[in-house]
């Protein structure tokens, strides 16, 4: 399965708590929402066609949390988002859940780097991670993540949670696609690019 990661990310590279004020507040984060007044139809379609790809999906504690509470209560076989995540595999990197109650899960609670790897050789389509900000780190560390979907909203935060946090490897990635929402969202795909190549403009006597 190739791993792909749907993210919503401020201007600022933000994605902290994007769909209300409850959904992570951890570190006194209190800009929670941000996304909600550029949601759209564009938006939907983008994302339900995502969605229809996934066969199955990798989260982190904190997102599978969020998203436990509220999917199974959808319960439209119809909807394009709610039908997939409460019967596809669902896969959970953690360290302090011992059961999961929400059908179609797995606890993975010991190299979390080994076992997506297994995912990974899997057949199937894509391995989706969505939310799930600590986990991402690992991922990105590991050189896992096979395609990025970037949603960038036309908001600027100055705090909160980044996809891609201070020390990370260098990394470069290839372009694939890019879309605008009726709302001014940009939505960037992007595939694993390898290492950075360096060069300069200087004079060689500057």
């Amino acid at each position: 399965m190739k791993l792909t990661v749907t993210t919503f990310l401020s201007l600022d590279g933000v994605m902290q708590s994007p769909g209300g004020p409850r959904e992570d507040p951890s570190g006194g984060f209190d800009l929670g929402g941000w996304l909600v007044p550029f949601a759209d139809e564009d938006m939907g379609r983008m994302v339900t066609t995502w969605f229809e790809t996934a066969d199955a999906f990798l989260l982190g504690r904190g997102t599978y949390e969020i998203f436990a509470a509220h999917w199974p209560r959808v319960t439209d076989e119809n909807d394009p988002v709610a039908s997939r995540l409460n019967r596809l595999p669902k896969y959970v990197a953690t360290r302090t859940l011992d059961t999961a109650d929400w059908a179609g899960t797995t606890l993975l609670k010991g190299d979390v780097v080994e076992a997506v790897r297994e995912l990974k050789s899997r057949p199937g389509r894509d391995l989706q991670v969505h939310g799930s900000a600590g986990l991402l780190q690992t991922l990105i560390a590991a050189d896992l993540v096979d395609e990025y979907r970037l949603f960038v909203y036309p908001v600027i935060l100055g705090r909160g949670k980044r996809l891609f946090e201070a020390g990370l490897a260098p990394a470069t990635v290839r372009h694939v696609d890019t879309k605008t929402t009726g709302t001014g969202v940009t939505v960037h795909t992007y595939q694993w690019g390898g290492k950075p190549e360096f060069g300069s403009f200087m004079f060689e006597d500057e």
